[in-house]
């Protein structure tokens, strides 16, 4: 298919003006489209109504093997990796394999050493966003996990 309608930034094509100017989007980080339950912006209307289903808790896609459902398409792909066992990201260093390409991202900076999240307190640097979530505790002294026996309350949810 012909596509005539070009980006002037970065020469990528469309089919569609229309297109163009959603892509357009991507390099002016225009968000015209709100949540007005959250106020969270998107770049497409399509983003704005999937996001929708968080606040309505809609969830039309179910797993045909264990029936858990979920907001969008692309979570139960995500998850139906873990009947299958499928692990199409690997490492091209260790050759670790993943079922999905988020957490071969964080694990390659196991070998990068790269850690891009970064305490405003105490400039501790973390790999991941759940480490610099989980410290962050240290300095809130929040505890938001509790037992279910005792009533007792942590910082960190012990498995």
């Amino acid at each position: 298919k012909e596509k005539p309608y070009s980006c002037e930034i970065c020469k990528k094509t469309f089919v569609q003006s229309g297109n163009l100017r959603t892509h357009f989007r991507t390099h002016t980080k225009e968000k015209p489209y709100s949540c007005q339950i959250c106020k969270k912006t998107f770049s497409r209307s399509g983003n704005l109504k999937v996001h929708l289903r968080t606040h309505t808790k809609e969830k039309l896609y179910s797993c045909e093997v264990c029936k858990k459902t979920f907001v969008q398409s692309g979570n139960l792909r995500t998850h139906f990796r873990t009947h299958t066992k499928e692990k199409p990201y690997s490492c091209q260093i260790c050759k670790k394999s993943f079922s999905e390409s988020g957490n071969l991202k964080v694990h390659l900076r196991t070998h990068t050493k790269e850690k891009p999240y970064s305490c405003e307190i105490c400039k501790k640097s973390f790999s991941h966003s759940g480490g610099l979530q989980s410290h962050l505790r240290t300095h809130t002294k929040e505890k938001p996990y509790s037992c279910e026996i005792c009533k007792k309350s942590f910082s960190h949810m012990e498995v």
